[in-house]
């Protein structure tokens, strides 16, 4: 939701508007704007697939909001399905990692189903760096488990992007953040050649 609000695909006053925090799920503000069901926006988790559209100079995008809840992976498939990329959101609390990637953890389900659906352009995004301060450490330790157990399920982990952000404050997630100093960019190798970006 966040990167959409940065992209121009929601507007300032719809999120001004809708304030999670009326429901206290303040956490989860830019998620809950594109949480449609009333059930969604209650339970701060998403349910259906949202699609919301964006341009960028070189690109129009469409944003496929899936849910990652264990309880509505057939909406997850759905939604995956059509997708050309896949970015995978991992939450990097403590605890949280590593109950995702665990042996039925929900961030090893999602990039197995990615990559059964045939999707194999992948974005790991390193989300809630702000409850790590920020910690180059800790999104090491992430990018080297992730790139495991991707590496299992089918991707190569060399064509991947890690990109460490914060949902909640909008590091990285359009622009460089100067809470992250020491993170450079991305870098990945495809048959296409080796390229980078921040």
């Amino acid at each position: 939701g966040h990167m959409i609000y940065k992209c121009g695909g929601i507007d300032k006053r719809t999120i001004e508007k809708k304030e999670a925090a009326e429901l206290g799920k303040g956490s989860f503000k830019y998620a809950w704007v594109l949480d449609k069901l009333k059930a969604e926006r209650e339970r701060g988790i998403t349910i259906d697939i949202a699609l919301w559209k964006f341009e960028t100079p070189k690109y129009n995008i469409t944003v496929i909001d899936a849910p990652g809840h264990r309880d509505f992976i057939k909406n997850m498939i759905t939604g995956t399905s059509q997708a050309d990329c896949a970015i995978l959101i991992i939450a990097g609390g403590t605890g949280e990692f590593e109950a995702g990637i665990s042996k039925d953890g929900q961030t090893r389900e999602h990039a197995l189903l990615a990559f059964t659906l045939g999707v194999r352009q992948l974005i790991v995004a390193v989300n809630k760096m702000d409850t790590t301060k920020y910690s180059e450490e800790r999104f090491h330790e992430i990018v080297k488990e992730t790139s495991n157990f991707i590496k299992k399920v089918g991707f190569n982990p060399k064509s991947v992007a890690f990109v460490p952000i914060s949902g909640w404050h909008g590091d990285n997630m359009i622009e460089p953040t100067a809470n992250m100093p020491w993170y450079k960019g991305w870098e990945k190798e495809t048959k296409a050649g080796k390229s980078s970006g921040k």
